[in-house]
């Protein structure tokens, strides 16, 4: 069993990320039922409740976990 992050580690994911990406990022986001799908960031991320490193996109309800975010270039299309 992995041990959760702890919340230094979880800060420093944070800022991190915040440090190497703007608001309006961007992103492919891994979905819970395995879907991936493109969007932005419309805030920065954060750490939730001191157990989550958090981030908000554009087009989804609430905050995802930012281990299932990933920045991709602002010309990334998806092939059909």
């Amino acid at each position: 069993m992995r041990k959760p992050p702890s919340p230094a580690q979880l800060a420093a994911q944070v800022e991190t990320w915040n440090s190497q990406h703007a608001v309006g990022t961007k992103v492919v986001v891994r979905r819970d039922d395995g879907t991936s799908n493109i969007t932005i960031t419309t805030s920065e991320a954060w750490v939730l409740s001191g157990h989550s490193a958090v981030i908000l996109l554009k087009g989804i309800s609430g905050c995802y976990l930012l281990n299932r975010v990933t920045a991709i270039s602002a010309d990334h299309t998806v092939e059909a």
